[in-house]
């Protein structure tokens, strides 16, 4: 991956790492290198969405691309609409969970799909070489404004037609949510509380990521209220996460787990995507239904790719990035909330039973330091002693560092992508499992570095 794009599109601290001139530059590498000739460009809530939404625009415009600007809008609903009004590229500004300061562009193709490493390589190599193919001053693009939000809107309905009136608490946390997540929900005929459901890009009220510790208020107002489920958004709309009728937080990988074994019973079998990361229970809970897992890096692009690739019927990540690929191929919080509500009829169940049957396992992680100039050889080189050190293993990746299935668990070796360090992480069907692996994996770990130091 480059220097300008992560997992995510390019991403940085506004005005400072992402500034109006990169925006503008964006704009016209991705217009050269797609010959595109109608863009839509939508945000998040940020503060500084405008500001980068208006030097991206200029630089499509410069390069004669139409420009099709829908506001603020969470991401799966830009993606979808992408697809929908048959642009041929769809911008996104947000930096998604991160907090306000920062922001991003995210770009995806005519297919909702986002920017592969092919493509944001090409974009990057177009931005340093300041090589842009400019038009004709006769020839420059123009801008409208589009009304997005009722053709995503009216899919999400007519994804899940509900048949009971779910009492829901929703919390946009001020994100880009903050209309069309209590608007879908009230389409499908639910009885809908709202909270922190303003547009406010400084998200006073929580963070924007999701947790257990910033959802205490949902959680409580669940409680208090009698309501059903509570369904929490991140600042972009692309993840979900959920409360139970109890106001008690569902583990992501748990909920993720549970409705992918929904979606292969529902489906008769077939492919779910997860990620590196994700906990063993998504095996556990796909074999139930004659279902394959398949793991792809982290980061939702590689989800997506492994989804398209395989014809999987459902993926996700354990961070609440949930994707339907029989709609479109971004992560999507609030199609995922609605399709949970209809998985809860289907099966008869409350939140806290479809979520029960899926099994808990212990989760430890330890960071070892390890020089910046080192940890990717160190990571590389230690494939075989792994092998050696556990001799008992079932399955070994290395799609995204190194990961190895055992028996009882299963541990992963990856290089930090920001800091001096290794990351190791383990789980283990009880606490003395994951231990035992975490003290094998944590000393040849060690070892190799004094391997390389020597």
């Amino acid at each position: 991956m480059g220097k300008l794009f992560g997992s995510s599109g390019v991403r940085g601290l506004a005005n400072v790492d992402l500034t109006p001139t990169l925006a503008c530059k964006v704009g016209l590498a991705v217009a050269t290198y797609s010959k595109a000739r109608r863009a839509l460009v939508a945000r998040d809530t940020r503060v500084s969405g405008p500001m980068l939404e208006d030097a991206l625009v200029a630089g499509l415009l410069a390069c004669g691309v139409d420009v099709s600007l829908a506001g603020p809008l969470p991401t799966p609903a830009l993606a979808y609409a992408t697809k929908a009004l048959r642009a041929d590229v769809g911008f996104m500004l947000t930096a998604s969970h991160n907090p306000p300061q920062y922001n991003g562009i995210k770009i995806f193709t005519g297919d909702s799909l986002s920017y592969t490493n092919e493509s944001q390589n090409a974009v990057e190599a177009l931005i340093a070489e300041n090589s842009f193919k400019l038009t004709d001053w006769r020839e420059l693009g123009s801008t409208s404004w589009v009304d997005a939000v009722p053709v995503y809107v009216e899919m999400v309905r007519e994804a899940a037609a509900l048949r009971k009136k779910w009492h829901v608490v929703v919390d946009p946390g001020c994100g880009a949510t903050f209309s069309v997540g209590p608007t879908v929900l009230k389409a499908a005929g639910c009885k809908v509380t709202a909270l922190n459901a303003q547009p406010d890009g400084f998200f006073p009220a929580r963070s924007s990521e999701p947790t257990a510790e910033s959802l205490r208020d949902l959680a409580h107002a669940v409680k208090a209220l009698g309501a059903n489920v509570g369904v929490a958004f991140d600042g972009d709309g692309d993840r979900v996460a959920f409360v139970d009728e109890k106001g008690c937080f569902v583990d992501f990988d748990r909920s993720l787990a549970a409705y992918a074994a929904y979606a292969l019973k529902t489906a008769g079998g077939g492919v779910v995507v997860t990620n590196v990361e994700a906990s063993m229970c998504v095996e556990r809970m796909a074999a139930k239904y004659g279902g394959r897992v398949v793991r792809a890096k982290v980061g939702d692009v590689y989800i997506s790719e492994a989804i398209k690739r395989e014809n999987a019927v459902f993926g996700g990540e354990p961070c609440g990035a949930w994707v339907h690929p029989r709609f479109h191929y971004c992560p999507d919080g609030p199609l995922s909330a609605m399709l949970l509500l209809k998985a809860l009829e289907e099966e008869n169940k409350r939140l806290s039973e479809f979520v029960a049957e899926v099994p808990e396992y212990v989760t430890l992680r330890e960071n070892i330091p390890c020089r910046n100039d080192l940890k990717h050889k160190v990571v590389a080189s230690i494939e075989k002693p792994l092998l050696t050190a556990f001799p008992e293993y079932t399955a070994l990746s290395t799609v995204d560092g190194v990961r190895l299935a055992l028996k009882s668990g299963w541990l992963l070796i990856r290089a930090s992508g920001t800091e001096p360090l290794i990351r190791l992480t383990v789980e283990g069907e009880s606490l003395k499992a994951a231990e035992a692996i975490m003290s094998r994996g944590a000393a040849l770990i060690k070892q190799q570095i004094e391997e390389w130091t020597k």
